[in-house]
């Protein structure tokens, strides 16, 4: 069992910056990928960018490329989403979410989700 819990989301400008962070319990976040979904207004919910367990292999959507980087902690059980020149369509609920492969991640496979982060990017 593994559970996520989000942080650092909130209210900023545009071309600002924020990090979220996302804390998993349980002893098997090492052998998860882990990734960041979002779910805009009106929108449905999107992988924004996702990490293998190793770390090694990461997924962006075209949206986000070059602007966030996903990282991830494997001692601090800690996954990480660095978002850089924030634009007001970022706008979002972030959601962070694990599964068993990247290959299911990014296929929309996920065995675990967090509460989610609200992310609002002023124009």
């Amino acid at each position: 069992q593994v559970q996520l819990v989000e942080s650092g989301g909130g209210l900023v400008q545009a071309g600002g910056s924020l990090r979220l962070s996302c804390a998993a319990s349980g002893r098997t976040f090492g052998s998860h990928a882990m990734g960041w979904f979002r779910r805009a207004p009106g929108k449905e919910r999107e992988l924004a960018a996702s990490i293998s367990w190793s770390g090694v292999t990461t997924y962006y959507s075209d949206s986000i490329k070059g602007r966030f980087t996903i990282s991830r902690d494997n001692a601090k059980n800690t996954v990480y989403l660095q978002m850089n020149s924030l634009k007001p369509e970022d706008t979002a609920v972030y959601y962070c979410a694990a599964s068993e492969t990247h290959r299911q991640l990014i296929a929309g496979t996920v065995n675990y989700w967090g509460q989610g982060t609200q992310v609002t990017v002023s124009s």
